[in-house]
């Protein structure tokens, strides 16, 4: 795991789950689809620049949580 990347998660499943027990399922697929569009990009960009899949999806990983908790 990510150093530091537990209090992301837990924002990010803590949102998922209240969105799906409060409003409808479809708000947690919406936003689950939204993290995993992010990770994608990410990953996509960091692929082009020449970086190994590991250290890609682990950049991704890290750079969607990282800008998830910008606001905070």
């Amino acid at each position: 795991m990510l150093r530091g990347s537990l209090l992301p998660i837990l924002v990010w499943t803590g949102i998922a789950c209240f969105a799906y027990f409060v409003y409808i399922p479809l708000v947690a697929m919406v936003l689950g689809g939204l993290f995993a569009l992010s990770f994608i990009v990410g990953f996509e960009l960091r692929r082009r620049a020449r970086h190994s899949v590991r250290c890609s999806v682990y950049g991704a990983l890290g750079g969607v949580l990282d800008k998830s908790m910008a606001g905070f």
